[in-house]
């Protein structure tokens, strides 16, 4: 096998496992369903990922975190002002959300949930995630002339709303927790101008 397909392989097993843990959680995701979504053998699974289903989940959390990463840094670069920014970005979720007929929330909340305390692994690449989108939003913030305290703690208070608002969207069916969250974290912003 060249490390082209390799590389693929392993990367179709990684994106498959962050989609069905995402939609279904770390427990009710198996390793043959893993398989059969990544179109990759069991036999890759374990080549890939010797160490089973919790490294696995833990790979599938940080590409999670990149993919999020990634929309989030999209829309505070795009964006000058940080407060239109957060609106924007809890839109483009909201939208997303309903794309995917309120099955694909946060990347990596339900798994997180489901093995606080019981995972540590899986927590702590959690935790990594949540840090990194504080941090991308704290930079922003910083760019934009926020004291460091300020940064810090509406860092916190946007992925923390964010976040709930996203799975209160995600169980209600609807875009309007995210539209609410997002316009009231801009005014909270602004607030601090």
């Amino acid at each position: 096998m060249s490390t082209t397909q390799e590389y693929g392989t392993r990367e179709r097993i990684v994106r498959a496992t962050s989609r069905l843990m995402q939609q279904q959680g770390f427990a009710a995701t198996g390793l043959k369903q893993i398989s059969r979504e990544a179109q990759a053998t069991l036999g890759s699974v374990y080549h890939f990922f010797p160490g089973g289903k919790t490294e696995l989940a833990v790979e599938a959390i940080r590409h999670g975190d990149r993919e999020f990463a990634e929309l989030l840094r999209d829309v505070l670069e795009r964006v000058d002002d940080p407060a239109a920014a957060i609106a924007g970005c809890a839109r483009d979720l909201a939208a997303g959300l309903r794309e995917s007929g309120w099955l694909d929330g946060c990347p990596i909340t339900t798994t997180a949930l489901e093995s606080a305390g019981r995972v540590p692994d899986i927590q702590r690449a959690a935790e990594q995630a949540f840090q990194n989108w504080r941090a991308l939003v704290h930079d922003k913030l910083r760019r934009s002339g926020f004291p460091e305290d300020v940064a810090h703690d509406l860092a916190h208070t946007v992925i923390n709303t964010l976040e709930g608002a996203e799975m209160s969207a995600q169980v209600s069916q609807s875009e309007a927790p995210l539209e609410i969250a997002g316009r009231h974290l801009a005014r909270l912003i602004d607030s601090y101008r």
